[in-house]
């Protein structure tokens, strides 16, 4: 007499599907990925996505820190002491031109795009995360500039770097991206030059 063994199901890879999640959101944003979206990419039901992660918005976050830990544009890397200011954030802001297209599913900045969400909470935690890295570019700027023209520096490499994101998702190409890094560096160029610190 045979024993029918009931097969068990594999136990559920919890930091597997946050890497399955974090695919979903940087391709749709957050707004745009429901509870059933997660779940069929998951393959399981929405008590188990609770019981795993706690929240779509809990799951959330772990995919941005995932994204920030495996996939962020490496600032540090460009912004390295003893080079020319303009010249490295130059060289950061065609990097990030190039990041940011180069997987057509994973457009422009994760965290940058989730800073835009419709929904507040999501924001926030995007928000969170992006300001860290605005204060490493910031602390750079404020070692190359003069006081008084630090923050206007800082918010011009942010704000193109931002809109890098944007156009990104938007699918332009990544020379028109590129080059209009270099066209931006060349500003930075002058306003380096006129702005040495005291």
């Amino acid at each position: 007499m045979t024993t029918e063994r009931r097969q068990r199901r594999p136990a559920f890879d919890r930091e597997g599907g946050v890497e399955t999640a974090r695919l979903l959101f940087h391709a749709r944003g957050y707004d745009a990925v429901s509870i059933a979206d997660l779940t069929q990419a998951l393959e399981i039901n929405p008590p188990s996505l609770y019981a795993a992660y706690g929240s779509k918005l809990a799951l959330f976050e772990r995919t941005l820190e995932s994204y920030k830990s495996g996939n962020f544009l490496p600032i540090a890397k460009f912004l390295k002491a003893g080079r020319p200011p303009a010249e490295a954030l130059t060289d950061l802001m065609v990097a990030a031109a190039r990041h940011y297209t180069r997987n057509p599913d994973q457009l422009g900045c994760m965290i940058t795009e989730a800073m835009q969400a419709d929904d507040a909470q999501a924001r926030e935690v995007a928000n969170r995360m992006a300001q860290s890295v605005s204060d490493v570019i910031k602390d750079y700027v404020a070692q190359h500039a003069r006081k008084k023209d630090a923050d206007r520096i800082t918010d011009y490499v942010l704000l193109n770097l931002r809109g890098l994101s944007s156009y990104a998702r938007l699918n332009y190409s990544q020379k028109k991206l590129v080059d209009c890094s270099r066209t931006a560096g060349r500003a930075l160029d002058s306003e380096f030059s006129a702005s040495q610190p005291a």
